[in-house]
C-alpha cells in the first residue's frame, strides 16, 4: 500500500459514493484529511468513523466566496495542503435543443469553474513548498460524449486540457497534476437502474462488470503518492476497457 503519512489531503464531493471511498482509502494510507461536501450529517458520520485528523467543511461550489473560504479553512486546519482531489460534480441532463441556460451554467460552474478556483487558491501554497499533488475526476463521457449530457461532457472534457496546462506550468516546482476518467461505477445512482439497463451497460464493458468505487480510489492513492512523482499531465482511464483511448 502506498504511504501517505504526514500528507494532508483536501477532497471535495466527499459525501458521495466515490468520494467516500477516496476519503477512506486516503485515511488508510495515513493521510490527514479535510473532507468537503453538501451533506453535513454524512460528513459527520464519515469523520466519526475515521477518527482523528479529519476536518469536515460544508461547501456550496456554486458560490465563489464559499470555494475561496474552503481553501482558506482547509489550509488553516493542518497548516498546509499536500494533495487536492477535485472529485465533486453534478449532472443536469437534457437533450441539447431543450437544455436551459441554467442547466448549462450550473454544471459548468460546479464541474469546471469551482475546481479551477479551488485549485488556483490551493496551488499557491504548493508552489511555495515545492511539492503537491492535484487530481481531477473527469469521466469517460468527457472523451466519448453522451446523448443528453452535452453540458456534463463539455465540463469533463474541458478538465483534460485544463489538467495538461496546469501540469506544464508547475512541473518544475515538484507539483504533479493528473486526471482520472471513471467509466460506469457501481454507486447508489447506478443501483437505481433496472436490470435491463445494467445489462445493456455491462455488455459494452469488456471486463464484463461495472466498476467499483475502490477502483477509482486506488487510482487516486497511486497518483497522490511519491511513487507517481514522474507522472503528470496524464489521464488514468478506469473504465474496464469501455473506451480505449
Amino acid at each position: 500500500m502506498f504511504e501517505l503519512s504526514d500528507k494532508v489531503a483536501l477532497i471535495t464531493g466527499a459525501s458521495g459514493g466515490i468520494g467516500m471511498s477516496i476519503v477512506k482509502k486516503m485515511k488508510q494510507c495515513g493521510a490527514k484529511l479535510i473532507i468537503s461536501g453538501t451533506r453535513q450529517n454524512v460528513l459527520n458520520d464519515l469523520a466519526s468513523e475515521l477518527g482523528n485528523d479529519v476536518k469536515t467543511i460544508i461547501t456550496d461550489l456554486n458560490d465563489k466566496d464559499d470555494v475561496l473560504n474552503l481553501a482558506k479553512e482547509a489550509e488553516a486546519s493542518f497548516g498546509h495542503i499536500d494533495i487536492l482531489i477535485n472529485n465533486a460534480g453534478i449532472t443536469a441532463d437534457n437533450l441539447f435543443l431543450r437544455m436551459k441556460d441554467d442547466e448549462w451554467d450550473q454544471v459548468i460552474n460546479v464541474n469546471l469553474s469551482a475546481p479551477m478556483r479551488l485549485t488556483r487558491q490551493v496551488i499557491k501554497g504548493m508552489l511555495k513548498r515545492r511539492y503537491g499533488r492535484v487530481i481531477f475526476i473527469s469521466s469517460v463521457v468527457g472523451y466519448s460524449g453522451n446523448a443528453g449530457q452535452s453540458n456534463y461532457a463539455a465540463s469533463k472534457s474541458a478538465l483534460v486540457g485544463f489538467t495538461k496546462s496546469i501540469a506544464l506550468e508547475v512541473a518544475s516546482r515538484g507539483i504533479t497534476c493528473n486526471l482520472i476518467a471513471p467509466g460506469f461505477i457501481s454507486t447508489p445512482m447506478t443501483d437505481k437502474l433496472s436490470d435491463d439497463q445494467k445489462k445493456n451497460i455491462v455488455e459494452n464493458i469488456p471486463v464484463n462488470r461495472l466498476g467499483k468505487v475502490d477502483d477509482i480510489s486506488n487510482g487516486c492513492v497511486y497518483l497522490a503518492s511519491d511513487e507517481a512523482g514522474f507522472i503528470t499531465g496524464t489521464t488514468l482511464h478506469i473504465n474496464g476497457g469501455m473506451s480505449m483511448i
